[in-house]
């Protein structure tokens, strides 16, 4: 992985974390607090999962196994 890549996916799962907050904000205005929080959770997955996948690539780069190309 290059680390333009690397930047590009750590603020793509940023954005998700964003959206997520912002979703459960804005639904909660509106709809009751389970329901906004079904509707932000795939998001939140989402980012923990690519925040989680983000991590092993660093930890492996910080290791020696992999390297940044």
């Amino acid at each position: 992985m290059d680390r333009s890549r690397f930047t590009s996916l750590s603020l793509v799962a940023f954005g998700l974390v964003l959206v997520a907050f912002f979703t459960m904000g804005f639904s909660r205005l509106v709809l009751p607090y389970e329901t906004a929080r079904l509707l932000a959770a795939p998001a939140m997955f989402g980012a923990a999962a690519l925040f989680a996948g983000l991590f092993a690539q660093a930890l492996l780069v910080a290791v020696g196994v992999r390297e940044f190309e």
